[in-house]
């Protein structure tokens, strides 16, 4: 099943990424490209698609970012929709197949059986764990082949607003009209740092998050990033807090911050070892 998967590019497996602005940059993206080359299997390629190749390591392959003639984006939405330009009909020189990261992912394990899922042809997506109810995908982490999901680039290119305003995310736009219609990796290869690697409410307060033995992939949707896991700050802005002083804080309705009282004490993490051991250069 690989070398059919791989046919078209060659044996190679092609793995890419998109930068765009100043949010993640050459940290992230020298991160990721350290933690690929730790756990994929030669021959392979890694292409960041960016607008900005300062700092980046010499190994990684830079192309522009590919056109999406658009004059304006969608506004007032949580979707990725800049990951449109990755759906045209070319990628830079990249053919058939390619595993597309999330920048601030954090791989703990082979990637090997990302190319080993499904048909060449296929557009194969990460389970969402969050809609456990709605066939839904992530395109945190994803395979297709270059040019497969030109229908859905010119389906968004005609109206941006409108497909945004239909689909509230572009991972659900493209579980819906991949052509051909979307598959799925195996749900333990790809965890949900929050849901699938912290402890509920007590134990919160007790362990660090733990890391599943299955797992190959771990993502950190909305906002949560690796560094925070590291330094187990659950919240993006202020310094870490103890235990004692995250737990008196559920009487401050100012530090709860309109949570309730049960949603604010699930908000805490310990500092978490085995993401530093993986989220390096």
């Amino acid at each position: 099943m690989t070398s059919n998967i791989l046919a078209a590019s060659g044996g190679v497996k092609q793995v890419i990424c998109i930068n765009w602005g100043t949010k993640y940059g050459a940290p992230f993206i020298n991160r990721l490209y350290a933690m690929v080359v730790r756990n994929i299997t030669p021959p392979f390629t890694f292409t960041c698609f960016t607008d900005s190749r300062v700092g980046l390591n010499a190994g990684i392959l830079c192309e522009d970012l590919p056109p999406l003639n658009i004059e304006n984006m969608p506004v007032n939405t949580r979707g990725i929709w800049p990951k449109a330009r990755l759906w045209g009909p070319t990628l830079g020189n990249l053919k058939g197949a390619v595993l597309f990261l999330d920048l601030d992912l954090v791989i703990v394990s082979s990637l090997d059986p990302f190319f080993e899922v499904g048909e060449a042809d296929d557009v194969v997506m990460t389970r969402n764990q969050t809609t456990p109810f709605e066939r839904l995908g992530q395109t945190s982490l994803f395979r297709f082949p270059v040019g497969k999901l030109v229908p859905l680039q010119e389906k968004f290119r005609s109206d941006p607003q409108g497909v945004a305003d239909e689909y509230r995310y572009e991972q659900r736009f493209v579980s819906r009209n991949a052509p051909g219609g979307a598959k799925f990796f195996p749900r333990k290869w790809v965890l949900h740092f929050r849901q699938d690697c912290r402890w509920p409410f007590p134990l919160n307060y007790f362990l660090a998050p733990r890391l599943p033995r299955d797992a190959l992939v771990v993502i950190f949707p909305r906002g949560l990033h690796p560094q925070h896991a590291i330094e187990g700050r659950y919240g993006t802005k202020g310094p870490r807090k103890s235990a004692l002083a995250h737990v008196t804080g559920v009487f401050d309705p100012q530090q709860r911050k309109n949570k309730g009282a049960f949603q604010y004490l699930r908000h805490y993490i310990r500092p978490t070892a085995w993401v530093a051991e993986h989220w390096r250069e």
